[in-house]
């Protein structure tokens, strides 16, 4: 009796999955910067999946991406919103001289 080979079934990984920094994606989203946001939700949302099927280098590169894009929205946001007070506050000492 020959027994025909049947391949594992996959399983999850053991350990801690790399983080995904979602709440850091949603709130750029909301108070920073949304392209950015959107992209940085869907990198994170992407980390449990990947780390799920057992892709464990694919998860670290998504939790990876899912930070620089955070931080990338928080910069350009806190920019954006330094710009707006210089430039209100340089309008409102330029109206009030005439």
């Amino acid at each position: 009796m020959s027994q025909q080979w049947t391949p594992p079934a996959p399983t999850t990984p053991g350990g801690q999955p790399p983080p995904n920094y979602l709440i850091p994606a949603i709130l750029v989203t909301i108070f920073c910067c949304l392209p950015g946001g959107i992209v940085t939700i869907i990198y994170a949302t992407q980390v449990n999946s990947k780390y799920q099927a057992g892709d464990i280098a694919g998860a670290e590169e998504a939790s990876k991406k899912a930070k620089m894009w955070a931080m990338i929205s928080a910069g350009v946001g806190l920019v954006v919103i330094v710009l707006v007070i210089i430039l209100n506050v340089l309008g409102i000492a330029m109206s009030s001289n005439f």
